[in-house]
């Protein structure tokens, strides 16, 4: 073989490896999800058909909740900015140095140390886009969204109520598109429609070239609630209800969307609130207009958003990857909120980050090759550590007194079985002060 040849040769052999590298890269493209994530904002663990509500009609989400896997036993931060830092960084809240609040006038948000779910998701090869509330920063502008790894934001950098009467601020509450506020005032009851009529648009030009995350963390129904003229005064539960309803008419559009544009089979569909109810509202909720009856329902579970009863933290939760998950599932497995994050990146073969995550990849347990959660403890944090869930048993030290309940067979935490069984305080107790000295906090109560 001439120089020449031999030449021509090794081009040719560089060639076919670079074809077949980028077909292996498509084909990979191809096989990994695409991620949606439905995020409501304070609904309750009874506030949908198929968690046993007798008068919500969700058909919508009731149907997703059939053509996947429902969980009973799902727990997460039990108010808004917790629960988000663990969905987006799969770590608790206190492990975070936000430097500051995140609401109105907030000067807080996540470090650039911190790994969020969009900017593993893009580094492997996705594209991220956000719709609704963030609530994780915004004041200085690279702790909005788009600088934290979702490509484009459309939405409120915080809660709705953060506004008068509810809360005392001149800071404008405003949407966002980008990193720069582009609507002041605006009207809060055709929300809903607006996220979904963005979701929709986002779904419908999606090239599939590259695989998607679609995170939609919608306003309600946090207080105040709004609908659209669509839907106020439908259901048959009041204001409350058309909110919800409208939500799973959303819900309904964003599954018909994937399904038109064939991607509903290669879609890891995750539906959950963000905390409990807000049944215990503070009284500066209670004017214009808000009215204890516009709270929903944690169902049979004792307490409410913030606290650490399982009312807070135990909310809907549901996941649905027809490929993968088998339909009509419903597990009381443990899981939390950071397992969320670890699994999307499993799935969207992402690169882990090197610090410590409190998540645990759920994808063995989803497919079914795994018949347990992998998770079998859950700390409760409310500022300082209130509680923890290991195995069957949990407790809580909030209230200066142990208080242990067997959640297998008491879920709605009714019995206190500390007196009889010391050995357990001491064991669950013990693991919290370890918790609690990892993460730099306090046990509260002790």
């Amino acid at each position: 073989m001439t120089p020449q040849s031999m030449t021509k040769y090794i081009l040719l052999c560089f060639s076919l490896l670079a074809l077949l590298t980028l077909g292996a890269d498509a084909l990979r493209g191809a096989e990994r999800p695409n991620v949606v994530i439905l995020f409501a904002d304070d609904m309750g663990y009874g506030d949908l058909g198929c968690y046993g509500h007798p008068q919500l009609k969700t058909p919508n989400i009731d149907r997703l909740a059939a053509e996947g896997m429902r969980l009973t036993s799902f727990v997460t931060g039990s108010w808004c900015v917790p629960s988000r830092a663990q969905l987006i960084t799969g770590r608790y809240m206190p492990r975070i140095q936000f430097k500051g609040g995140t609401g109105a006038g907030g000067r807080g948000g996540l470090p650039a140390s911190e790994w969020t779910l969009a900017e593993a998701l893009r580094d492997a090869g996705y594209r991220t886009h956000m719709l609704g509330k963030w609530h994780l920063g915004y004041k200085d502008k690279q702790f909005l969204p788009v600088h934290q790894g979702f490509e484009t934001w459309f939405g409120l950098p915080y809660s709705n109520d953060y506004i008068k009467p509810w809360v005392q601020t001149d800071e404008p509450l405003g949407l966002y598109r980008g990193d720069e506020m582009v609507e002041h005032p605006f009207d809060q009851d055709p929300l809903t429609q607006r996220y979904t009529a963005e979701a929709v648009k986002l779904i419908e030009q999606h090239s599939g070239e590259q695989p998607m995350l679609l995170y939609m963390a919608y306003a309600m129904p946090h207080l105040p609630l709004h609908a659209s003229d669509d839907f106020r005064g439908s259901s048959q539960f009041g204001l409350y209800g058309d909110v919800i309803e409208e939500l799973d008419w959303s819900v309904g559009e964003i599954l018909a969307a994937l399904a038109r544009q064939g991607m509903a089979e290669n879609t890891l569909v995750f539906f959950a609130s963000d905390n409990g109810p807000w049944v215990e509202m503070p009284p500066r909720m209670l004017q214009a207009g808000n009215e204890r009856w516009h709270a929903g329902s944690a169902g049979p579970l004792r307490g409410s958003k913030g606290m650490t009863y399982e009312g807070g933290p135990r909310v809907p939760a549901i996941l649905r990857w027809p490929t993968t998950i088998e339909p009509g599932q419903v597990t009381p497995e443990l899981v939390g909120m950071p397992d969320i994050y670890r699994t999307l990146l499993a799935v969207a073969e992402a690169k882990l980050p090197e610090h410590e995550l409190d998540g645990h990849d759920l994808t063995a347990f989803l497919s079914g090759a795994e018949k347990r959660s992998p998770r079998d403890d859950y700390f409760y944090f409310r500022g300082q550590l209130e509680a923890v869930r290991v195995g069957d048993w949990k407790l809580r030290t909030a209230s200066g007194e142990p208080e242990l309940f067997h959640m297998a067979s008491d879920p709605f935490e009714r019995i206190n079985r500390a007196e009889s069984e010391p050995d357990k305080v001491a064991e669950l107790t013990a693991r919290m002060q370890a918790m609690a000295d990892e993460v730099g906090t306090q046990v509260r109560g002790l």
